[in-house]
């Protein structure tokens, strides 16, 4: 609900201080959330609006942060930088994930909340820290004014709104077969919980192979690479559709996650050399906003579609959608011919050269 006035603010202020403001609100939600766990007084509710509020806090955050990166690195490094901040994030995704189970078998699951909200704060202190050219901070209108603008830079382009169309099915069918059916496949299939966790931690292998493979792949025309990446996703889900062997399936989760995180690599390059920095977080707001919309519609549907027509049919077509609506961007002519831009000093010394 909040992205697209995110994506305003953030253009608005010095990127990093709304990231500051909106670590330290989501670290006072999670430690509200300790404290009713640790008074033992925590209702569901409570819980809920905790998190709908440290939600809208991450919507300020995720147009900001993607905004923020050119003004941080020159633009010969930007696909260096996006792949090190991704594959930082997925580092810490599996170490986290490994910590917070420890934490809360040793001590507690308020405890854990605890440890989790403390650690926005000491985010907030890295990013406070930071200096940024006060210039490129646009001056404020109405907020319309505002929206229409981000909306123009969007619309604009097309193999910009083509490939958010594109994530608007493929998120939502993916999202919905993985997370809810790929259980299930599991629990019958694959040897239930500790099958499915052998999946998801291949998954996360291949997230940061593809983010150390980006970090030296640098192709030229940058959407169309990305796409192709997005099409190694697809086989994850008619592998799970059979269902193939554990071992084989795991294989699939592993291409899928390098898919992903090429096609992550490319399209945030891409953005930042495209969209004019002080629109950049609006646009941000606008692709996340389209391209994750459908996704509770996809985990909603999920069963009761599996339930009527079976899971392995339910998944098949779930792969048939993926695949289709990933080729149908590539005939869109600026996703197969875009191309990377060379630094101006890099050209001349070609030319003098």
């Amino acid at each position: 609900m909040f992205l697209l006035v995110g994506g305003i603010w953030a253009d608005r202020l010095p990127r990093h201080q709304v990231m500051v403001v909106s670590n330290l609100v989501s670290g006072a939600c999670q430690a509200a959330v300790a404290v009713l766990l640790f008074a033992g007084v925590a209702e569901v509710w409570e819980i809920a609006v905790l998190a709908a509020v440290r939600g809208a806090a991450i919507a300020f955050f995720f147009p900001a942060s993607g905004g923020i990166v050119p003004q941080t690195v020159p633009e010969s490094l930007l696909q260096q930088a996006n792949a090190a901040l991704r594959l930082s994030r997925n580092a810490t995704v599996i170490v986290g994930g490994a910590l917070a189970g420890l934490v809360v078998a040793a001590t507690s699951p308020a405890t854990g909340i605890a440890v989790d909200a403390a650690t926005f704060f000491v985010a907030a202190g890295f990013l406070g820290a930071m200096h940024l050219p006060a210039s490129l901070r646009m001056e404020a209108t109405s907020f319309r004014a505002d929206l229409a603008e981000g909306w123009q830079e969007f619309s604009s382009r097309t193999w910009l709104w083509a490939i958010v169309l594109q994530f608007s099915v493929l998120a939502a069918v993916e999202f919905g077969a993985t997370s809810v059916l790929g259980p299930a496949v599991a629990a019958e299939s694959l040897h239930g919980a500790a099958g499915w966790g052998l999946v998801l931690a291949a998954e996360a292998a291949g997230l940061v192979a593809g983010g150390l493979l980006m970090l030296h792949l640098r192709p030229r025309r940058m959407l169309l690479a990305a796409t192709l990446g997005m099409l190694l996703t697809v086989p994850l889900l008619f592998g799970l559709a059979v269902p193939l062997t554990l071992a084989a399936v795991c294989a699939l989760a592993l291409v899928s996650g390098v898919g992903m995180e090429i096609f992550g690599v490319l399209w945030d390059t891409t953005m930042q050399q495209e969209i004019p920095q002080d629109r950049l977080s609006r646009v941000y707001s606008y692709d996340a906003f389209g391209s994750w919309a459908f996704v509770p519609l996809g985990l909603a549907v999920a069963g009761p579609i599996s339930e009527a027509v079976g899971t392995t049919a339910a998944l098949v077509g779930a792969g048939l959608l993926s695949l289709g609506s990933t080729l149908a961007v590539l005939f869109v002519r600026d996703v197969r011919e875009l191309r990377r831009r060379e630094p101006v000093a890099a050209v001349a010394l070609e030319a003098t050269g």
